[in-house]
């Protein structure tokens, strides 16, 4: 789940991070009052949508007048924000930060992220902020510095001001960046997230260190514990396909291809998604309807899968362990009949009670083209899709 960022820097304050003082805003007359009652002579107007890249789309402004900032408000509001995160459609921008202006002197990188392979929080930073980690890592990567934090002793002290040193942050602004470190790695922890990024961390011509951008992932499975972030969660910025999957319990991810994929495992769902490229396809979904999907779960994972426009073909691929092919025959053949199935469909089951699955299937008088292995049944469906 992700946060805008004026959410993001909610978080790194309650954890001491400093940040610019600044307000949401929903309309054009919010924006001017938020600038006047932030007082100043310089703003920063920011779209706040679930991507970067924002300022080189034009969603962010700096306005040096209460007439600035609304005419700034005016051409972001309902703008349709394209960035390398966004894709060619963009996002509507449907809120705003105003934020104070800030004389910035250094701009630097800070994030977190868990390094599965050694099983520790990793801290990344870097000189080069503002810019895209991506770019850094691919043309400077010795510009990144990274620090694998004991989960028992937390970040500290030490290598704190060893990464700070080490990025460029002046001697006299130690404890602060100090303090934005290890409240970024305690944020990061205690609301179980799976990235934190602030970028840029930025030193003031005053000598402060601000975060002056903020963004947030945090871990699905571990939002029961955490009701205040669930509170954030912004559902004009998530695909509607996948909001309906999660009612359902279907891990459903929308993808640019024409050919729907209907797998039990995220595994399978990979595999099956790499087959379907090999044989000249592209996939239109990630769709895993878990081990143990009822003929409804079925029923509306078709439903999904048909809402999108550009679907030419199905491929459903099961392996039966605690999902039995059976059931999910009876669930295939439902589907169909409720969601009058109007584009090819091939199945192919494999595993516990897959004879009887494949009869139901033969006997359902749907034109169900069965598919032997992964291989044929991927070849089939990226056929059929083409109109062979």
């Amino acid at each position: 789940m992700k946060i805008h960022e004026y959410q993001g820097k909610e978080i790194l304050r309650q954890f001491g991070v400093p940040t610019p003082r600044g307000l949401a805003c929903f309309s054009v007359d919010e924006a001017v009052a938020a600038a006047r009652q932030l007082g100043g002579a310089v703003w920063v107007v920011k779209a706040q949508i679930h991507a970067g890249g924002r300022g080189k789309g034009g969603g962010v402004k700096v306005a040096h007048s209460p007439e600035e900032v609304r005419s700034a408000a005016q051409q972001i509001l309902g703008m349709h924000l394209v960035t390398h995160q966004t894709g060619q459609d963009g996002q509507v921008v449907r809120r705003l930060l105003i934020e104070e202006g800030a004389q910035i002197t250094r701009e630097f990188y800070l994030g977190m992220v868990i390094d599965r392979s050694k099983q520790r929080v990793a801290l990344l930073a870097s000189s080069e902020g503002g810019m895209e980690i991506e770019e850094v890592a691919a043309h400077t990567p010795e510009k990144i510095h990274k620090v694998w934090i004991d989960p028992v002793a937390g970040l500290r002290d030490a290598e704190a001001d060893t990464v700070a040193r080490d990025i460029g942050i002046p001697a006299t602004a130690f404890s602060q960046a100090r303090t934005a470190l290890q409240g970024l790695y305690r944020a990061f922890v205690e609301k179980d997230a799976m990235l934190a990024e602030i970028n840029p961390l930025v030193l003031t011509a005053d000598g402060r260190v601000l975060a002056l951008d903020a963004k947030f992932n945090f871990d699905s499975n571990a939002l029961y514990r955490h009701p205040e972030i669930v509170a954030m969660r912004d559902l004009d910025e998530e695909d509607p396909a996948e909001i309906e999957a999660s009612k359902f319990d279907l891990s459903y991810i929308s993808l640019d291809g024409d050919i729907g994929c209907l797998v039990n495992g995220a595994g399978l769902a990979m595999a099956t998604m790499d087959i379907i490229k090999l044989y000249g396809g592209n996939p239109a979904n990630f769709l895993d309807v878990g081990g143990g999907a009822s003929k409804e779960k079925v029923t509306e994972a078709f439903k999904l899968m048909l809402h999108n426009p550009k679907l030419k073909a199905i491929l459903v691929n099961i392996f039966g362990g605690i999902m039995k092919c059976d059931v999910i025959a009876e669930g295939v053949v439902a589907a169909a009949r409720e969601v009058h199935l109007n584009v090819p469909l091939v199945v192919r089951l494999e595993g516990t009670n897959v004879e009887i699955g494949k009869k139901i299937l033969e006997e359902s008088g749907l034109p169900i083209i069965p598919g032997n292995d992964m291989a044929d049944a991927a070849e089939k469906t990226v056929a059929a899709a083409r109109g062979m």
